[in-house]
C-alpha cells in the first residue's frame, strides 16, 4: 500500500456495501481502496499510509473492534469511522474512547458519511502535520552536543547564564556561546520559542544530567 495522497480505506465483508459506499465517496472526489476483511487490510497496510478508515463493526473472523485493537497495538494512527447495522451504545462508547473518529449506523445517509470522512481526513492531516513537526524538532535536537543539551535544559528551566555557569562549573562566556549555538541549531528566535519546542519534545530540566561535563 503506497504513501502519498490520502485515501479512504473501506473494510467490509459485504461486497454490495463496499461497492455502494465506494461509489458514493468516489463521486464526492475521494480516492478509495476496498478490502473484504480486516486481515486483508492488515496484510496490505503500512504505518505510512495516509487517510482514514471506514470499518464495518461486525465481520466474520476479526471484527471491527478487534481490528481497532490490532491497529492500536501496531501504532497505526488512521482515524476510524465505524459502520454498524444496529445501534449499540456501549460498543460505540468503547470505540470512541479508543480513538474512533465516528460511529455511524447503516444505512448511512450519503451526506452524513461524506461529512464524517471529511472530518476524519482533516484529523489525519492535523496528526500528520504534528508528527512531521516533531520529527523536524527531534532532528534539530539531535544536532546538539551533550553540553549544549545540558545548557538548553537549564536555560529553559529559567536560569540566567551566570546561574547555568555556576550549575555546570563553566565560565559564563562559555555558557553564552553554547546558548547561542543552541538557539541557532534549534532555529529558535526567542527563549519563549525554545521553551515551547522543548515542551513539545518532552525535554525536562534533567535532560543533561548524564551528559559529559567537558566544556
Amino acid at each position: 500500500m503506497s504513501e502519498g495522497e490520502p485515501r479512504v480505506y473501506l473494510v467490509d465483508d459485504e461486497q454490495p456495501v463496499l461497492t455502494a459506499v465506494s461509489r458514493v465517496l468516489r463521486a464526492a472526489g475521494f480516492r478509495t481502496v476496498v478490502f473484504g476483511s480486516a486481515s486483508a487490510f492488515l496484510e496490505a497496510h503500512t504505518d505510512q499510509a495516509r487517510g482514514c478508515l471506514v470499518l464495518d463493526l461486525a465481520m466474520p473472523g476479526m471484527g471491527g473492534l478487534e481490528m481497532q485493537g490490532a491497529l492500536i497495538e501496531r501504532g497505526i494512527r488512521l482515524p476510524i469511522i465505524f459502520l454498524t447495522g444496529r445501534a449499540d451504545v456501549p460498543v460505540a462508547v468503547r470505540a470512541m474512547k479508543r480513538g474512533a473518529a465516528d460511529f455511524l449506523t447503516k444505512p448511512v445517509d450519503d451526506l452524513v458519511l461524506i461529512e464524517a470522512v471529511n472530518r476524519a481526513l482533516e484529523r489525519d492531516r492535523d496528526a500528520h502535520r504534528e508528527r512531521s513537526e516533531l520529527d523536524e524538532l527531534r532532528a534539530r535536537m539531535n544536532t546538539l552536543t551533550p553540553r549544549e543539551r545540558e545548557v538548553m535544559a537549564h536555560v529553559v528551566s529559567g536560569l540566567l547564564n551566570k546561574q547555568v555557569a555556576s550549575e555546570l562549573g563553566a565560565a559564563e562566556k562559555t555558557i553564552k556561546v553554547h546558548r547561542a549555538r543552541v538557539m541557532e541549531k534549534m532555529q529558535a528566535e526567542s527563549l519563549a520559542e525554545l521553551v515551547r519546542m522543548t515542551e513539545r519534545l518532552g525535554v525536562g530540566t534533567g535532560e543533561g544530567a548524564g551528559a559529559s561535563q567537558a566544556t
